[in-house]
């Protein structure tokens, strides 16, 4: 397969990667037959985080035997150098490993979350004390808001940016991406998919691998997800003209507005399992599915009209979705 540079780190790496935040669903076992079988497949980039759960624990416990086949990125929302430094060790415990290649920080959207990380005791003292211990090897940052991390470059401070960019978000191309280019920071793009979203795998990520060096890390919990994803390398071809128009089609449908299934607003307070909901509502009236989900809706053991309207959840989402709205249009629809 072939290998892009990811930035000044110098790494070789997969353009097709891993995304491990779906394997919190997987068991222990299956989590072990997907990782083995991404390996075996050729990719060598596996990009997890510490608010995933069980997601480097998984990776540790399975892989951690073929540690020299792959390269390893992980994440810590810390914000203080004590909270990172604690969180930069329990990674490489989980792991089961000596060094990270790429360890960043997670989801910097505010401006307090900025002040913080870049504090005289702020988290990224701490990632640099870690890289001079030989604990990580780079330095990086992630985050959904695109003004976040265009500061985060012009500062010289990081090796790679990690962004959400996919059909339907590629704002990143106007501005981020070519100052990124420009200091030879490797980028990472998470959601090519759009959380799964994205009917059109191949077309999806052929997309992406159009563009100039970015490396993407679809989230992957079944085998079939591995061979599905890795297809569009086999004798890759850019978009036909026709191919383009049904992606933008689909693009333009789904619009700015989608759940991402990224998770981040959970908990509830009230019990609701909040991306279902969201897709419920997608399927219902984006795909046509009007008898078959108001059924599996009634299943749902809280449904949408327990929201409370606390706001929590459309405080922690990194899209600034209408979460509050939705779930009045939900238990509007279907009940």
């Amino acid at each position: 397969m072939e290998k892009r540079r990811l930035g000044r780190t110098g790494l070789m790496v997969t353009p097709i990667s891993f995304g491990a935040l779906p394997m919190q669903r997987c068991t222990m076992p299956e989590a072990g037959e997907v990782l083995k079988a991404a390996l075996d497949a050729g990719i060598n980039f596996i990009d997890t985080a510490r608010a995933y759960t069980d997601s480097e624990e998984k990776i540790g416990r399975y892989i951690a035997d073929r540690r020299s086949e792959y390269y390893l990125a992980t994440k810590s929302m810390a914000r203080t150098k004590a909270a990172m430094l604690q969180d930069i060790d329990t990674s490489l415990a989980n792991l089961q490993t000596d060094y990270i290649d790429i360890y960043q920080l997670h989801n910097v959207k505010t401006e307090q979350d900025w002040e913080a990380i870049m504090a005289p005791d702020g988290a990224l003292e701490a990632l640099k004390e870690a890289q001079q211990a030989g604990k990580i090897r780079h330095i990086g940052i992630t985050g959904h808001n695109l003004d976040m991390l265009i500061k985060a470059v012009k500062t010289g401070e990081f090796s790679t940016i990690q962004v959400p960019f996919n059909c339907v978000e590629q704002k990143a191309m106007d501005e981020l991406f070519p100052l990124a280019r420009a200091q030879d920071i490797g980028i990472i793009v998470m959601k090519p998919l759009g959380g799964g979203l994205i009917p059109y795998v191949d077309l999806a990520l052929r997309f992406i691998l159009q563009q100039e060096g970015l490396v993407a890390i679809p989230g992957m919990d079944k085998i079939e997800h591995v061979t599905e994803n890795l297809a569009p390398t086999n004798d890759f071809k850019p978009l036909n003209d026709e191919e383009a128009a049904k992606l933008a089609a689909e693009a333009e449908a789904l619009g700015a507005n989608f759940c991402r299934r990224c998770g981040y607003c959970m908990p509830c307070v009230a019990g609701i399992d909040i991306p279902q909901m969201f897709i419920f509502y997608l399927q219902y009236t984006r795909y046509g599915l009007t008898e078959a989900i108001p059924g599996r809706y009634k299943g749902m053991k809280v449904k949408a009209s327990a929201c409370v309207e606390c706001g929590e959840c459309e405080a922690r989402c990194p899209y600034n979705l209408p979460i509050r709205e939705r779930m009045k249009q939900v238990a509007a629809d279907l009940g």
